[in-house]
């Protein structure tokens, strides 16, 4: 599972990363002339602008969501792999601590 989130963690990072890179900036960006070539003029103008911001927002949301349910799977392997070490160490003890099984002493008394 965590694996898998990790992956998905990774794909999110570099679409969201490319996706921000494509946004118009204050010296004209990618977006500019670049994307309507590139994408036959689909993204052109204010349009491009709202699509390119909308579909990054929702892959930052995706990310944070990721980001939190990575962070729950960790911490849930983490304690489970605590409290059975915890367990073990307590057990230990528990055998250390233990008095050793005491033999009852037996008097002899001499018979006479």
């Amino acid at each position: 599972m965590f694996s898998i989130l990790l992956v998905l963690l990774i794909i999110v990072s570099v679409f969201m990363t490319g996706l921000i890179l494509l946004q118009k900036s204050e010296g004209s960006g990618i977006s500019g002339s670049s994307a309507s070539s590139m994408l036959g003029g689909m993204l052109t103008g204010a349009s491009a602008g709202n699509f390119l911001t909308r579909l990054t927002a929702w892959l930052a949301v995706i990310f944070f969501v990721l980001c939190a349910a990575l962070a729950l799977v960790s911490s849930n392997m983490n304690t489970s792999k605590q409290q059975s070490e915890l367990r073990n160490e307590i057990v230990v003890q528990e055998n250390a601590n233990a008095p050793a099984e005491t033999v009852p002493a037996t008097t002899d008394t001499p018979s006479k």
